[in-house]
């Protein structure tokens, strides 16, 4: 089990809690950024008498450490959850081994003209914000109908101006740094090229060194993004929102379909029936109609429809535990004479 840095105790969680209680002995390879965590759980796990070799954690860079137990012959199975780059590397690596891959996202949030925007923007908001950004199910980007996309825009800003960025560990913060400096330097190029290319940055748009570290980047939102940027193209994984305007519902369809990844969605409309057939249409393993592409519960079924860059099989509940076992099938042939005698 390889596990990420944003979420450094309940990912991990998701994985242990299930293998244990389907038999497994588990091998865990925490993110090395936040592998104080990691043991921090560990102590946990061995207060509570678990036998010992049940858990074994080892902490390490991803591609020396993470690299040598996806190989390993006495690694049976292999849980991951992380970037679609460092997930395709451990299909390939571990190839022949059962995988259980939730890898990356870039799920766009659909506005119709009738919706609640009011709740669309505190969905799309939280989704993006939350974190930092830093989840893979976050509002990756806003398709909104162009007759609200203003409207819509203006209540993104307001509740970017309510953010409070700075040190976590200060009464009032609402957001604090980014994990790292790559991911920071990602975002920034993602903003930047979508400035240079006629996009407008309504709120933020800057990293803020001056907070104490150049991991710091303000809530942003950016309205007149089209397909061809990398803002929209690829997950950013940062407090941005970048907004895109389209005309119809098959416009809509278009530009929610025109993605490598196929997460999380959210959707929002009046018309049910039409929420529905776009969660149909789009193929993610969430479509959440009238609710932000971050939510789902931990019992329910997550991860990547089948041939995006969003993975394979599916986290929670019931899900997880059958990932983790395996189907036998047994026969036995009686002998009828020896059952004779």
């Amino acid at each position: 089990v390889i596990t990420p840095w944003n979420f450094p105790v309940n990912i991990p969680v998701e994985y242990l809690a299930p293998g244990m209680a389907t038999g497994n002995t588990i091998v865990w390879v925490p993110a090395p950024s936040t592998s104080l965590v990691a043991c921090a759980l560990m102590e946990a796990i061995e207060s509570a008498d678990l036998p010992a070799g049940v858990i074994n954690l080892v902490i390490g860079e991803g591609a020396i450490v993470g690299d040598a137990v996806v190989v390993h012959p006495d690694v049976t199975a292999i849980g991951f959850t992380g970037s679609a780059a460092t997930g395709r590397k451990i299909a390939e690596r571990g190839a022949g081994k059962p995988l259980l891959l939730e890898l990356g996202g870039n799920g766009p949030v659909i506005v119709f003209e009738d919706a609640d925007l009011d709740t669309a923007a505190a969905a799309a908001a939280g989704g993006a914000f939350f974190n930092a950004g830093q989840v893979c199910a976050a509002t990756g980007r806003v398709l909104a109908h162009h007759s609200i996309a203003e409207s819509l825009c203006e209540k993104l800003v307001a509740h970017a101006e309510k953010h409070v960025l700075g040190d976590p560990f200060h009464q009032g913060t609402t957001m604090g740094p980014l994990n790292n400096a790559k991911v920071a330097a990602k975002i920034k190029e993602h903003v930047d090229e979508a400035v240079s290319q006629g996009a407008k940055v309504l709120y933020g748009g800057r990293p803020r060194p001056d907070l104490g570290s150049g991991l710091f980047f303000e809530p942003t939102i950016i309205a007149g993004v089209t397909r061809e940027m990398k803002i929209n193209r690829e997950e950013t994984f940062g407090p941005v929102v970048p907004v895109l305007a389209f005309k119809d519902e098959a416009e809509a369809l278009d530009l929610a379909l025109d993605s490598e990844y196929g997460l999380s969605v959210g959707v929002f409309t009046a018309d049910v029936a039409r929420g529905i057939s776009l969660a149909k249409a789009i193929p993610a393993g969430i479509v959440n109609v009238n609710a932000s592409s971050t939510w789902w519960e931990i019992h329910l079924p997550f991860g990547g429809g089948n041939g995006t860059k969003s993975g394979i099989g599916r986290l929670g509940g019931v899900h997880t535990m059958e990932a983790m076992t395996e189907l036998k099938m047994i026969t036995v042939t009686m002998d009828r004479k020896a059952g004779a005698e």
